[in-house]
């Protein structure tokens, strides 16, 4: 089984920390290692080195190289500019050619927190089994909630296709984008949905199928690629690349498609997606946590990320964020934290685009 990690996104829901020139997947926010470096760590306990690729933006090519020098160079797929998951392999599809149509292809963010490796490989290892055996189908990975985040997307699970090594395999019945809060406590209540991890494992061949089905325009364009990546004629590739569709993979293709389905397992997952998600992931239930030079009084269940030596001090806070870098200083109730992409399109509209 080939893997396809993809890191070229920006991350901008943990601004400032995350900016374009760095984004999160680059950052070491869990560890002494960026999460690209952690997730390339715990493939290669269940994958080749030199059968795991990084889909990534051209700007950020360097940045991988520095960071995994042990992954050969050709395997790191430069897109020549920022386009949804589904361009990204098609992309990366027409670059491995037929070297990738032979077995089942892994697709992952580069910047999800995974705390249980072992129940992660045997989830991975019962999918792969499973799409081999049966090629028509796409499987996903579905990860237990442990409270009603409103900034991820839910599967609800339909009739059970198979139990094997504690994993159970459900028919997709619907994937919801972002359900409300009411929505999410009412989803956690019955059991049967989980949070959209965005892991995919499917044959090659079956993708190129139902984008030619559903997507025809970016199944032409992916033709052209492939062709035009053969005579080396790469003006042509990024004019076609940047004409591909931005439409996401499950609302363009997955959705419509009646062969989904989702492994299940508590692999402890959280998508790093927000301050308040990150926070959750690093300290205790309304505990503090404090990275930095800080110093408080009275202070309750706050943030702090200091980058810099900077002291940063506060009295009678509660349920705040507090992020310092050396440009910027970012304060927002915990809560609000999902809103901090709007922060990031003031700034675009005002052309303040140093601080982006």
């Amino acid at each position: 089984m080939k893997t396809l990690i993809l890191a070229g996104g920006q991350g901008t829901r943990l601004w400032p920390l995350s900016r374009k020139q760095k984004p999160k997947q680059f950052q070491k926010l869990l560890g002494k290692k960026t999460l690209l470096m952690q997730t390339v760590d715990r493939l290669k306990n269940i994958s080749q080195l030199d059968d795991i690729y990084i889909s990534t933006n051209e700007e950020y090519f360097e940045e991988v190289k520095r960071e995994l020098p042990g992954l050969p160079v050709k395997n790191i797929i430069a897109e020549p500019l920022n386009r949804e998951r589904l361009a990204s392999i098609l992309f990366f599809l027409a670059i491995c050619g037929d070297d990738c149509g032979s077995e089942p292809l892994l697709v992952l963010p580069s910047d999800h927190l995974i705390k249980n490796d072992n129940e992660f490989f045997k989830i991975i290892s019962r999918g792969n089994d499973f799409v081999s055996k049966n090629k028509e189908y796409i499987v996903t990975v579905g990860a237990k909630p442990s409270f009603p985040d409103t900034g991820l997307g839910y599967i609800k699970r339909g009739p059970l296709i198979e139990k094997a090594d504690n994993c159970e395999l459900f028919r997709v019945d619907f994937f919801k984008e972002k359900p409300n809060l009411k929505r999410t406590r009412e989803y956690l209540a019955s059991g049967h949905y989980f949070w959209n991890t965005a892991i995919y494992i499917f044959y090659p061949g079956l993708i190129l199928s139902l984008t030619r089905r559903f997507i025809p325009d970016n199944y032409a364009r992916f033709i052209k690629i492939k062709e035009a990546l053969g005579k080396k004629n790469y003006e042509t590739v990024a004019r076609e690349y940047s004409e591909m569709d931005k439409t996401g993979l499950e609302y363009s293709m997955i959705e419509n498609y009646d062969k989904v389905a989702v492994i299940v397992g508590d692999i402890d997952w959280s998508d790093v997606g927000s301050w308040s998600v990150l926070k959750n992931s690093l300290s205790a239930p309304g505990k503090n946590y404090i990275k930095g030079n800080y110093i408080g009084i009275e202070s309750k269940n706050v943030m702090v990320y200091g980058s810099s030596d900077r002291l940063i001090a506060g009295v009678g806070i509660k349920d705040l964020v507090i992020v310092a870098t050396d440009d910027i200083i970012l304060i927002c109730q915990k809560d609000d934290s999902q809103k901090v992409k709007k922060i990031i399109e003031k700034l675009e509209k005002q052309k303040k685009f140093n601080y982006i």
